[in-house]
Order: C-alpha cells, then structure tokens, then sequence
C-alpha cells in the first residue's frame, strides 16, 4: 500500500452531503393572502342575508330553468354544428386557388366577423320587415315555391341562424389557421400519390390540423354555450330568460341570477374536462409523452407520489407492452 492509499484509508469515507431545499417566503406569503381573500369571500357568500340560498334550492330545478337549459344546450350544439360545418367550407374557399371562391368567403368571414352577434340576432328576428315572404323561382319571373318569412323562421330558426352563421366566420379563421399549420410537403407528398384537392383535404391535412384546431374549438364551445343568453333580447326563453321571467315576478333578482350562474358553471365545467380529453386525444401523435389525466392525478394526490406522465405513442406491432 502506498502513502497516496494510506491517507485515504485514514481519512475514511467522505461525509454526505446535506442538500439544504431552497426556500420560497414569496409563495407562502402569496398563499396565505389567498387564503385569507377565499375566507372572506366565502364569509360573504354565507353570511350576506341578500343571497337568499334557501330561495336559490328552491329555483335551482325549477321547471322553467330546467326547460331554459334545455334550449340553452340546444342552441349551443346546434349552433356549434353549423359553425364547424360552415367554418370548414369557408377555410376551404378561403385557401382556394379560385378568386371567386376565396373572395366570396372573405366577404363573408369580413361581414359576420364586423358586425356584433347581438345586431345580427335582432336582424334575423326582423328579417319580416325586409322581405315579407321567402320565395324560389325564376327572377323576375314565375315562383316555385314562397312562404312567410315569420313562418318559416320563428324565433329559435333566428336565434340559431344569428348564432350559427357568426361562428361559422370565426371558425373559419380557426380551420384556416389550422391547415396552414401542416407542412406544405404533406400536401405535395400526397398530389404525387394520385390523391385529389379533396382527398388530399380528408385524409392528409385535417386529420393533422386537428391538433391546432381543437383547442381553440374547445373555447368556442365554451363560449357559444354563455353567448346563448343574448337571444333572450329576441324573446326566445333560454335559461337566462326563464331567470328574467321568474325574478320579474317574484323580485328576487339576486337569487335567481346566482340559479342561472351555477348552470352555467357547471355544464362550462363538463365542456372543459370534455375538451381536455379530446385535447389528449389528439396529441398523441405530436407529444411524445402525455399529461396527466385528472383521475391519474387524484390516484397519484392520494398515494402521495407525483403522477408519471402517460407515453404518448405506441411502436405499431407492439401493442402488447412496446412503447416509444
């Protein structure tokens, strides 16, 4: 043994190292200001007499507010259909080689996006006064077919055409933006495989875009389901009007304001987990691994261990345990 030996078998094991964490006052002070503005904020909320949460149970199943959700949730999805029906076609014009097609959708994507949907909604309502019946014949000439414009669109028809056509403007921009974001080589790689403009569309550059384009959906959804509640200037009974119709009665205002929020609060939630999850979906193919679902955080909060994230893709063939 040499001397450099003995003095390190003198010297013995060296010591651990004691990693001191690195302190953070700022989020704890942060945090007990929060806690104390949630303390007051839940003091008011139940101990404020205006509130009136006996009344609030009471109209919360009302058959009025439950029917106005009805409505409202039928006007959202409806709505929300046309919109993404009609904002594909327009970004497909949009994006067309042909100068008639991309100017008419800009003409129309610049009219529906100008003007507010509350201007529109009372337009449509009105649209009597423009033209007192709807007819299809030859112009200025013989008449196939006509109806009265009242008749053929009552109220819900306005509220959902005012509704439909004006996010099918802001979805257009949406799948526009989306469709832009696919390199340029799939689109090339499918044009020198035989596919056409509309397969190349279906099966290439949608499927790829739909990554960009949900998110933004998702917001849309969310949004549409709130913006429900201006159709109730046009006297279409959503929920937001059933609550009019009710307190206007009975003079509790507040009470049933607060009915209609914890509906709104509560169907926005289920849309945003929905949106969550199709978000996840659609990753898959970009993220090599993925988040965390809600229940695989509480597994993880309850077992007191952080939640290992999910592996995205999986090796094709084998499905059996091989992952990326």
């Amino acid at each position: 043994m040499n001397s450099l030996d003995k003095g390190t078998a003198g010297q013995g094991r060296p010591e651990t190292i004691k990693a001191v964490p690195v302190r953070h006052p700022g989020r704890w002070a942060g945090a007990v200001v929060i806690a104390l503005l949630a303390a007051m904020l839940l003091s008011a909320l139940f101990t404020n007499p205006a509130f009136k949460w006996d009344i609030v149970g009471q109209y919360l199943f009302h058959d009025s507010i439950v029917h106005g959700m009805v409505v409202t949730l039928e006007l959202t999805a409806l709505s929300m259909l046309m919109g993404v029906v009609g904002g594909i076609i327009l970004a497909v014009m949009r994006l067309s080689p042909n100068p008639l097609l991309a100017g008419t959708a800009w003409v129309y994507i610049w009219v529906f996006r100008g003007t507010p949907v509350l201007v529109q909604l009372v337009i449509w309502n009105f649209l009597g006064l423009i033209w007192a019946k709807l007819s299809i014949g030859v112009p200025w000439g013989p008449e196939f077919w006509s109806e009265q414009t009242n008749v053929l669109i009552p109220t819900f028809v306005a509220a959902l055409l005012g509704l439909g056509l004006n996010e099918a403007a802001y979805m257009a921009e949406i799948v526009r933006g989306g469709i832009q974001s696919v390199d340029e080589g799939q689109t090339e790689a499918a044009h020198a495989l035989g596919m056409s403009r509309f397969q190349t569309m279906r099966r290439v550059v949608l499927p790829q875009a739909m990554r960009v384009i949900i998110p933004p959906t998702g917001n849309e959804t969310i949004s549409m389901l709130k913006t429900t509640s201006l159709v109730s200037v046009i006297s279409l009974e959503e929920i937001f009007r059933a609550g009019q119709v009710i307190y206007s009665r009975n003079y509790q205002n507040i009470p049933l304001l607060i009915v209609v929020s914890l509906w709104y609060l509560f169907f926005t939630s289920v849309l945003t987990i929905g949106q969550y999850y199709i978000e996840r979906y659609y990753a898959r193919g970009s993220n090599r691994t993925l988040p965390p679902t809600p229940l695989q955080r509480l597994r993880g909060l309850f077992a007191g261990r952080p939640t290992p994230k999910t592996t995205a893709d999986v090796v094709p063939g084998l499905e059996g345990g091989g992952h990326v």
